[in-house]
Protein backbone atom coordinates (compact mmCIF):
# COMPACT_ATOMS: atom_id res chain seq x y z
CA UNK A 1 0.00 0.00 0.00
CA UNK A 2 1.09 3.54 -0.90
CA UNK A 3 1.78 5.75 2.26
CA UNK A 4 0.35 9.36 1.25
CA UNK A 5 3.05 11.51 1.75
CA UNK A 6 3.68 13.58 5.08
CA UNK A 7 1.76 17.26 4.99
CA UNK A 8 5.50 18.63 5.37
CA UNK A 9 6.91 17.20 1.86
CA UNK A 10 8.36 20.54 0.48
CA UNK A 11 5.74 19.44 -2.83
CA UNK A 12 2.87 18.75 -0.40
CA UNK A 13 3.70 22.33 2.07
CA UNK A 14 4.00 23.80 -1.15
CA UNK A 15 0.30 23.08 -2.65
CA UNK A 16 -1.22 24.30 1.24
CA UNK A 17 1.60 26.90 1.17
CA UNK A 18 -1.67 29.80 -0.29
CA UNK A 19 -4.02 28.14 1.71
CA UNK A 20 -2.30 28.82 4.86
CA UNK A 21 -1.43 32.28 3.64
CA UNK A 22 -4.81 33.13 3.44
CA UNK A 23 -5.46 31.92 6.89
CA UNK A 24 -3.26 33.89 8.03
CA UNK A 25 -4.99 36.97 6.65
CA UNK A 26 -8.50 35.76 7.63
CA UNK A 27 -7.22 35.50 11.65
CA UNK A 28 -5.80 38.96 11.32
CA UNK A 29 -9.54 39.90 9.51
CA UNK A 30 -11.49 38.29 12.31
CA UNK A 31 -9.29 39.94 14.88
CA UNK A 32 -9.77 43.37 13.46
CA UNK A 33 -13.64 42.72 13.00
CA UNK A 34 -14.07 42.00 17.27
CA UNK A 35 -11.59 44.77 18.14
CA UNK A 36 -14.02 47.07 16.02
CA UNK A 37 -17.10 45.80 17.87
CA UNK A 38 -15.43 46.45 21.60
CA UNK A 39 -14.60 42.74 22.27
CA UNK A 40 -12.05 41.22 23.95
CA UNK A 41 -9.98 38.48 23.32
CA UNK A 42 -9.88 35.43 26.28
CA UNK A 43 -7.74 32.38 26.12
CA UNK A 44 -9.49 29.37 27.80
CA UNK A 45 -8.05 26.32 29.15
CA UNK A 46 -8.12 23.42 26.69
CA UNK A 47 -8.07 20.69 30.25
CA UNK A 48 -11.43 20.94 31.81
CA UNK A 49 -13.15 18.75 34.28
CA UNK A 50 -16.24 17.50 31.56
CA UNK A 51 -15.70 16.22 28.25
CA UNK A 52 -18.64 18.00 27.16
CA UNK A 53 -22.45 16.77 27.94
CA UNK A 54 -24.24 16.66 24.67
CA UNK A 55 -24.86 13.47 23.90
CA UNK A 56 -22.62 12.91 20.42
CA UNK A 57 -19.66 14.71 20.82
CA UNK A 58 -16.69 12.43 21.97
CA UNK A 59 -13.98 13.82 23.89
CA UNK A 60 -10.31 12.70 24.34
CA UNK A 61 -9.35 12.10 28.01
CA UNK A 62 -6.22 12.09 30.26
CA UNK A 63 -4.78 11.67 33.76
CA UNK A 64 -4.04 14.44 36.05
CA UNK A 65 -0.73 14.12 38.38
CA UNK A 66 -0.99 16.26 41.31
CA UNK A 67 2.34 16.81 43.74
CA UNK A 68 0.84 14.30 45.67
CA UNK A 69 0.74 11.78 43.29
CA UNK A 70 -3.29 12.22 43.74
CA UNK A 71 -4.63 11.34 40.09
CA UNK A 72 -7.66 12.10 38.66
CA UNK A 73 -9.45 12.61 35.33
CA UNK A 74 -9.27 15.56 33.06
CA UNK A 75 -10.93 16.06 29.41
CA UNK A 76 -9.37 18.27 26.36
CA UNK A 77 -12.32 20.64 26.01
CA UNK A 78 -14.39 19.84 23.25
CA UNK A 79 -15.52 23.62 23.30
CA UNK A 80 -14.60 26.93 24.60
CA UNK A 81 -18.10 27.35 25.56
CA UNK A 82 -17.99 26.45 29.69
CA UNK A 83 -14.67 28.61 30.16
CA UNK A 84 -16.27 31.47 28.46
CA UNK A 85 -19.87 31.49 30.11
CA UNK A 86 -17.44 31.63 33.13
CA UNK A 87 -16.47 34.57 31.98
CA UNK A 88 -19.31 35.98 31.78
CA UNK A 89 -20.42 35.37 35.29
CA UNK A 90 -17.08 37.34 35.98
CA UNK A 91 -18.66 40.36 34.73
CA UNK A 92 -16.81 40.12 30.84
CA UNK A 93 -19.61 41.47 28.44
CA UNK A 94 -18.03 40.54 25.16
CA UNK A 95 -15.11 38.10 24.35
CA UNK A 96 -14.08 36.02 21.67
CA UNK A 97 -11.72 33.62 21.53
CA UNK A 98 -9.93 30.79 18.69
CA UNK A 99 -9.54 27.99 20.39
CA UNK A 100 -7.95 25.07 19.83
CA UNK A 101 -10.30 22.32 20.62
CA UNK A 102 -10.47 18.60 20.24
CA UNK A 103 -12.73 16.01 19.37
CA UNK A 104 -12.29 12.13 18.82
CA UNK A 105 -14.44 10.07 16.67
CA UNK A 106 -14.41 12.81 14.12
CA UNK A 107 -12.02 12.83 10.49
CA UNK A 108 -13.56 13.84 7.32
CA UNK A 109 -13.16 16.58 4.58
CA UNK A 110 -14.78 18.88 6.99
CA UNK A 111 -13.81 17.12 10.35
CA UNK A 112 -10.57 17.14 12.09
CA UNK A 113 -9.86 15.43 15.58
CA UNK A 114 -7.96 19.21 16.72
CA UNK A 115 -9.53 22.36 15.07
CA UNK A 116 -9.97 25.96 15.76
CA UNK A 117 -13.04 27.15 17.14
CA UNK A 118 -14.19 30.63 16.81
CA UNK A 119 -16.46 31.75 19.71
CA UNK A 120 -17.89 34.94 20.84
CA UNK A 121 -20.44 36.22 23.26
CA UNK A 122 -22.64 39.00 24.03
CA UNK A 123 -23.55 39.74 26.92
CA UNK A 124 -27.48 41.21 27.37
CA UNK A 125 -27.59 41.15 23.70
CA UNK A 126 -30.42 39.36 21.15
CA UNK A 127 -29.65 36.36 18.92
CA UNK A 128 -30.55 39.16 16.11
CA UNK A 129 -26.61 40.40 17.16
CA UNK A 130 -24.86 37.52 16.34
CA UNK A 131 -26.82 36.94 12.88
CA UNK A 132 -24.90 40.43 11.86
CA UNK A 133 -22.15 39.57 13.53
CA UNK A 134 -21.75 35.92 11.14
CA UNK A 135 -23.06 38.14 8.26
CA UNK A 136 -19.90 41.07 8.54
CA UNK A 137 -17.83 38.27 9.49
CA UNK A 138 -17.97 36.08 6.81
CA UNK A 139 -17.42 39.06 3.89
CA UNK A 140 -14.46 39.81 5.99
CA UNK A 141 -12.88 36.77 5.25
CA UNK A 142 -13.82 37.02 1.77
CA UNK A 143 -12.28 40.35 1.40
CA UNK A 144 -9.36 38.77 3.73
CA UNK A 145 -9.32 35.85 1.02
CA UNK A 146 -9.58 37.95 -2.14
CA UNK A 147 -12.48 36.43 -2.70
CA UNK A 148 -15.65 37.03 -4.88
CA UNK A 149 -17.26 33.74 -3.81
CA UNK A 150 -17.35 30.91 -1.70
CA UNK A 151 -17.37 27.64 -2.76
CA UNK A 152 -17.67 23.65 -2.04
CA UNK A 153 -18.25 20.51 -4.26
CA UNK A 154 -19.72 22.43 -6.88
CA UNK A 155 -21.90 25.28 -4.90
CA UNK A 156 -21.44 28.67 -4.54
CA UNK A 157 -22.46 31.54 -2.28
CA UNK A 158 -21.94 34.99 -2.64
CA UNK A 159 -20.68 35.81 0.89
CA UNK A 160 -21.34 39.78 0.88
CA UNK A 161 -25.38 38.79 0.18
CA UNK A 162 -27.48 39.80 3.28
CA UNK A 163 -28.22 36.05 5.02
CA UNK A 164 -31.66 34.29 4.43
CA UNK A 165 -33.63 33.51 7.21
CA UNK A 166 -35.62 30.14 7.14
CA UNK A 167 -36.97 28.37 10.37
CA UNK A 168 -36.24 25.15 11.02
CA UNK A 169 -39.89 23.89 10.13
CA UNK A 170 -40.32 25.91 7.28
CA UNK A 171 -37.01 24.33 5.84
CA UNK A 172 -38.38 20.91 6.32
CA UNK A 173 -41.49 21.37 4.75
CA UNK A 174 -39.88 22.92 1.69
CA UNK A 175 -36.95 20.43 1.06
CA UNK A 176 -38.16 17.07 2.80
CA UNK A 177 -42.29 17.52 2.59
CA UNK A 178 -42.02 16.98 6.32
CA UNK A 179 -44.33 18.57 8.66
CA UNK A 180 -42.20 18.89 11.40
CA UNK A 181 -44.18 20.87 13.77
CA UNK A 182 -47.01 18.71 13.67
CA UNK A 183 -44.65 15.18 14.48
CA UNK A 184 -42.51 16.76 17.45
CA UNK A 185 -42.47 14.15 19.72
CA UNK A 186 -43.80 11.74 17.53
CA UNK A 187 -41.56 9.15 16.74
CA UNK A 188 -43.28 7.04 15.06
CA UNK A 189 -44.96 9.47 12.77
CA UNK A 190 -41.48 10.97 12.12
CA UNK A 191 -39.71 7.66 11.02
CA UNK A 192 -42.49 6.82 8.62
CA UNK A 193 -42.00 10.46 6.82
CA UNK A 194 -38.25 9.93 6.80
CA UNK A 195 -39.26 6.31 4.94
CA UNK A 196 -41.30 8.02 2.50
CA UNK A 197 -38.07 10.30 1.86
CA UNK A 198 -35.85 7.57 1.19
CA UNK A 199 -34.01 7.80 4.61
CA UNK A 200 -33.24 4.53 6.29
CA UNK A 201 -34.74 4.42 9.43
CA UNK A 202 -33.44 1.80 12.12
CA UNK A 203 -35.31 0.17 15.07
CA UNK A 204 -33.20 2.25 17.90
CA UNK A 205 -33.66 5.05 16.29
CA UNK A 206 -35.27 7.79 18.39
CA UNK A 207 -36.88 11.27 16.93
CA UNK A 208 -33.63 12.99 17.72
CA UNK A 209 -31.46 10.50 15.54
CA UNK A 210 -34.01 11.13 12.99
CA UNK A 211 -34.31 14.61 13.33
CA UNK A 212 -30.65 14.45 12.44
CA UNK A 213 -30.81 12.37 9.81
CA UNK A 214 -33.74 14.16 7.64
CA UNK A 215 -31.64 17.45 8.54
CA UNK A 216 -28.45 15.87 7.10
CA UNK A 217 -29.68 14.25 4.22
CA UNK A 218 -32.58 16.40 3.11
CA UNK A 219 -32.16 19.46 3.95
CA UNK A 220 -28.49 20.70 4.66
CA UNK A 221 -27.07 20.37 1.44
CA UNK A 222 -29.97 23.02 0.46
CA UNK A 223 -29.13 25.52 2.40
CA UNK A 224 -26.28 28.49 1.71
CA UNK A 225 -26.68 28.38 -2.10
CA UNK A 226 -26.25 31.40 -3.92
CA UNK A 227 -26.50 33.36 -0.06
CA UNK A 228 -25.84 32.37 3.11
CA UNK A 229 -28.66 30.76 5.34
CA UNK A 230 -29.56 30.98 8.97
CA UNK A 231 -31.33 28.31 9.94
CA UNK A 232 -33.77 29.08 13.28
CA UNK A 233 -36.27 28.21 15.91
CA UNK A 234 -34.76 24.24 16.31
CA UNK A 235 -36.65 22.05 18.33
CA UNK A 236 -36.42 22.57 21.93
CA UNK A 237 -35.06 18.93 21.86
CA UNK A 238 -32.15 19.72 19.82
CA UNK A 239 -30.76 22.90 22.18
CA UNK A 240 -29.07 21.37 25.16
CA UNK A 241 -27.62 24.68 26.07
CA UNK A 242 -30.14 27.14 24.59
CA UNK A 243 -33.02 28.86 26.30
CA UNK A 244 -36.58 27.67 24.99
CA UNK A 245 -38.50 30.70 22.86
CA UNK A 246 -40.67 32.77 25.44
CA UNK A 247 -43.37 33.01 22.57
CA UNK A 248 -43.54 29.29 22.25
CA UNK A 249 -41.95 26.91 24.44
CA UNK A 250 -41.20 24.07 21.87
CA UNK A 251 -38.49 25.73 19.78
CA UNK A 252 -35.56 27.03 20.94
CA UNK A 253 -33.59 30.32 20.16
CA UNK A 254 -30.89 28.74 18.34
CA UNK A 255 -29.58 29.14 14.95
CA UNK A 256 -26.96 27.50 12.38
CA UNK A 257 -25.39 29.09 9.82
CA UNK A 258 -25.07 27.64 6.58
CA UNK A 259 -22.76 28.23 3.31
CA UNK A 260 -22.55 26.20 0.04
CA UNK A 261 -24.31 23.57 2.24
CA UNK A 262 -21.97 23.38 5.03
CA UNK A 263 -22.79 23.97 8.53
CA UNK A 264 -20.23 26.85 9.73
CA UNK A 265 -21.30 27.76 12.94
CA UNK A 266 -23.82 27.43 15.97
CA UNK A 267 -25.46 30.11 18.06
CA UNK A 268 -28.11 30.37 20.53
CA UNK A 269 -29.37 32.63 23.44
CA UNK A 270 -27.58 31.27 26.83
CA UNK A 271 -29.78 29.11 28.99
CA UNK A 272 -28.70 30.38 32.63
CA UNK A 273 -31.50 28.03 34.39
CA UNK A 274 -28.74 25.88 36.76
CA UNK A 275 -31.23 23.26 37.54
CA UNK A 276 -32.90 22.83 33.58
CA UNK A 277 -29.39 22.80 32.60
CA UNK A 278 -28.74 20.04 35.01
CA UNK A 279 -31.62 18.15 33.82
CA UNK A 280 -30.59 18.60 30.42
CA UNK A 281 -26.99 17.26 30.57
CA UNK A 282 -28.15 13.99 32.50
CA UNK A 283 -30.51 13.52 29.53
CA UNK A 284 -28.03 13.40 27.56
CA UNK A 285 -25.47 11.65 29.62
CA UNK A 286 -28.08 8.70 29.86
CA UNK A 287 -28.41 9.01 25.74
CA UNK A 288 -24.82 8.69 25.67
CA UNK A 289 -24.56 5.93 27.72
CA UNK A 290 -27.38 4.47 25.54
CA UNK A 291 -25.22 4.45 22.25
CA UNK A 292 -21.80 5.36 23.14
CA UNK A 293 -22.07 2.85 26.16
CA UNK A 294 -19.96 6.12 28.13
CA UNK A 295 -20.71 9.20 30.13
CA UNK A 296 -19.02 12.34 31.20
CA UNK A 297 -19.54 14.15 34.25
CA UNK A 298 -21.11 17.26 34.84
CA UNK A 299 -19.05 20.80 35.57
CA UNK A 300 -20.46 21.36 38.96
CA UNK A 301 -18.51 24.94 38.96
CA UNK A 302 -20.09 25.43 35.60
CA UNK A 303 -23.52 25.22 36.91
CA UNK A 304 -22.47 27.29 39.95
CA UNK A 305 -21.56 29.68 37.07
CA UNK A 306 -24.19 29.81 35.78
CA UNK A 307 -26.33 30.70 38.37
CA UNK A 308 -24.57 34.31 38.01
CA UNK A 309 -24.65 34.71 34.29
CA UNK A 310 -26.11 37.32 32.58
CA UNK A 311 -28.58 36.97 29.98
CA UNK A 312 -26.47 36.37 26.91
CA UNK A 313 -26.32 35.25 23.42
CA UNK A 314 -23.42 33.18 21.65
CA UNK A 315 -22.17 31.32 18.80
CA UNK A 316 -19.25 28.92 17.68
CA UNK A 317 -17.81 29.37 14.26
CA UNK A 318 -15.97 26.44 13.03
CA UNK A 319 -12.85 28.21 11.52
CA UNK A 320 -10.99 25.99 9.68
CA UNK A 321 -14.55 25.55 7.53
CA UNK A 322 -14.61 29.65 6.86
CA UNK A 323 -11.35 29.54 5.55
CA UNK A 324 -11.66 26.20 3.34
CA UNK A 325 -15.04 27.78 2.16
CA UNK A 326 -13.60 31.40 1.27
CA UNK A 327 -10.63 29.37 -0.70
CA UNK A 328 -12.19 26.75 -2.39
CA UNK A 329 -10.21 23.80 0.01
CA UNK A 330 -11.35 20.18 -0.75
CA UNK A 331 -10.20 18.85 2.58
CA UNK A 332 -9.93 20.43 6.22
CA UNK A 333 -6.30 19.24 5.67
CA UNK A 334 -5.49 21.65 3.76
CA UNK A 335 -5.98 24.71 5.96
CA UNK A 336 -4.13 23.52 8.86
CA UNK A 337 -0.79 24.23 9.54
CA UNK A 338 0.51 20.83 11.46
CA UNK A 339 -2.62 18.38 10.32
CA UNK A 340 -3.00 15.32 13.14
CA UNK A 341 -1.52 11.94 12.21
CA UNK A 342 -3.79 9.17 10.87
CA UNK A 343 -2.92 6.91 13.34
CA UNK A 344 -1.16 6.74 16.94
CA UNK A 345 1.04 4.02 17.65
CA UNK A 346 -0.24 0.67 18.91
Amino acid sequence: MTRVSPWWAPDVYADRKPFLKARGAITAAARRFFAAEGFTEVETAALQVSGGNETHLSAFSTELIGGDDARSRLYLHTSPEFACKKLLAAGEERIFTLARVFRNRERSALHHPEFTMLEWYRAGEPTLRIYEDCAGLTAAAARAAGASDFSWRGRTCDPFAEPEIVAVCEAFARYASVDLEALLGDREGLARAAARDGIRVAEDDAWSDLFSKILSEKVEGRLGSERPTILTDYPASEAALARAREDDPRFADRFELYICGVEVANGFAELTDPQEQRRRFEAQMTEKARIYGERYPIDEDFLSALAQMPPASGVALGFDRLVMLATGAERIEQVLWTPVAERGTA
